[in-house]
Formats: structure tokens, sequence, C-alpha cells
């Protein structure tokens, strides 16, 4: 590729093993957008334009939606509220990083599954391509660092992501 832009493929399949069939075949090598249809599609790519102004994000998939705010001691995160915060300064995060924040925040503190944490936050079955979870956290504990003192994310090795004091 020129200048070293990188290819994305998009699979937009209904089928499960098809889409399974397709990110085995990609092999790491490019990055893949996986939806189930064209809504999902366009939901992810364009999140503004498809809901209505002033209307909370709807979770792809069926997933649950996490609770409007979520506190570890000083750190908040309010999803509805578009915001993250530690010591009352405000963390810039994305709506899918405050998602995964949330998941992770949300009492008891614990090990949340690869699994688990890629259909609860992007509402999709998780196909054994953990690319984008783990590219959210390595972007996720950049932005912690910064923000001095903050929690971290911990990975248990082979099994998922913590919340660290």
């Amino acid at each position: 590729m020129a200048n070293g832009d990188v290819p994305l493929v998009v699979c937009v399949s209904a089928d499960l093993e098809l889409r399974k069939w397709i990110v085995q075949r990609i092999d790491r090598r490019t990055p893949v957008l996986v939806c189930t249809d064209l809504d999902e599609l366009r939901a992810t790519l364009f999140p503004a334009e498809t809901r209505p102004a002033g209307e909370a994000p709807r979770p792809a998939g069926g997933a649950a939606e996490p609770a409007a705010a979520v506190s570890h001691g000083e750190f908040v995160v309010d999803v509805d509220g578009h915001q993250v915060t530690w010591r009352g300064g405000v963390v810039a995060t994305t709506r899918r990083e405050r998602e995964l924040l949330a998941r992770l925040a949300r009492p008891p503190l614990a090990v949340w599954p690869y699994e688990k944490l890629f259909v609860e936050v992007w509402g999709g079955s998780y196909l054994g391509d953990s690319s984008i979870l783990h590219s959210a956290v390595k972007r996720l504990r950049r932005k912690l660092r910064g923000a001095d003192g903050a929690p971290g994310i911990e990975t248990v090795r082979g099994v998922g992501y913590r919340l660290s004091s």
C-alpha cells in the first residue's frame, strides 16, 4: 500500500460460520470489521447518524447497557454523560473506551474474560480475534497513565483484564 496505508476488510454477514472463516483466513495480517447486518455496520461507522439526537447509544447484538455512572473511589465512568473523571479531572475517552471502563470498574472488581468483554462492549460474537479489544486497552492504558495516580488495567494472561487500584 502507498504511504503505509493499511487495508481494512469489512465482513457483513448474519452467518457466524462465514464470519469465523473470514477472520481465520485474514490471520491477523489485516484489521477486520465484522458486522451481522448493514444497520450494525452503519451504527459502527456513523454512530451519531444512526440515532436521534440526545438518545443514548443502543448496544449492538442486544448487550445490556451499563449503569449510567460507575465509580471506583475518585474514578467515575459516566457512559450516559459521555465522561470519565479521575479526582474531578476529565480523562478524554471514546464511547467504546467508556463502555469498556464501565465494565471493568463495575463492583465487585473482578477479572473480565476477553470473550465476555467483547460481547458486552462490542455486542458481537467473539470470533477468537481479540485485536480490537487489545488495541482499546492499549489506548486506555496510555490515557490513564496521563491521569496521575488513576487506576490502571491489568492483564491476566490467557484470561482477560481487570481494573487495578
